[in-house]
C-alpha cells in the first residue's frame, strides 16, 4: 500500500457546531470531506443503587426520542474530565465522587475528526439541595432495568457509542452485563 499524504485541507462550509472539510489526498482525483467538531464525553453513572442514570431527549438526526448516556461537548479550555463531570450534572443532577477515565474512541473514522472520551461514575450522587433544573427538553432517567436489557432489548437506547462506553466498562472489570 503507498503513503497517502494529505496536500491540502480546507473548510467548505462552517457553523457554530461543525466545519465541512474537503482534504485533497494523494492519488485520488477527489476531494475527502470530513466534519471538524469539538471532541465529546460519555458518562456511564450509577446511582448508589446500582442504576443506569440516562437522559431522554428527541434526536432530530434519528428522528426518535432516544436514552442515553449523559455526555456533551468539550469546551474550550476545559478537560475531557471536567466536561463530564459538567455534563453530567448539568443534564441529570447528578455528581460523580469518583469518576474513573475509561478510554478514547475515534466515534466515526469515515467522517468525523474528533474523540469520544469514555467515563464511569460507580456512585453518582444527586446534588444537594434543590437548585436541579434539567436542560430544556433534556429528561432526566433513573433507569429501573438490568444493564443487560437496556444494551438488549431497551429500543430507545440506539447510540453505537453509548454502548461502546459500557462495553469498555464491561471489559475492564468496573460492571458486570
Amino acid at each position: 500500500m503507498n503513503p497517502v499524504n494529505i496536500s491540502d485541507r480546507r473548510s467548505i462550509f462552517a457553523t457554530q457546531w461543525f466545519d465541512l472539510v474537503a482534504k485533497d489526498v494523494s492519488g485520488d482525483p477527489a476531494p475527502h470531506y470530513s466534519i471538524a467538531t469539538r471532541d465529546y464525553v460519555s458518562v456511564l453513572a450509577l446511582s448508589p443503587e446500582g442504576r443506569v442514570i440516562l437522559v431522554r431527549q428527541y434526536r432530530a438526526a434519528v428522528e426518535q426520542m432516544t436514552l442515553e448516556l449523559p455526555g456533551g461537548h468539550v469546551e474550550e479550555g476545559e478537560t475531557p474530565e471536567e466536561a463530564a463531570r459538567k455534563e453530567l450534572r448539568e443534564e441529570t443532577g447528578f455528581i460523580a465522587h469518583e469518576l474513573i477515565p475509561l478510554g478514547d474512541l475515534a466515534p466515526d473514522t469515515g467522517r468525523l475528526g474528533n474523540r469520544m472520551w469514555c467515563f464511569f461514575a460507580p456512585r453518582a450522587a444527586e446534588a444537594p439541595g434543590a437548585d436541579f433544573l434539567p436542560e430544556n427538553d433534556v429528561e432526566p432517567v433513573v433507569y429501573g432495568k438490568s444493564m443487560r436489557e437496556l444494551i438488549l432489548s431497551e429500543p430507545a437506547f440506539c447510540s453505537a457509542l453509548n454502548r461502546a462506553t459500557i462495553l469498555m466498562a464491561i471489559a475492564q472489570g468496573h460492571i458486570e452485563l
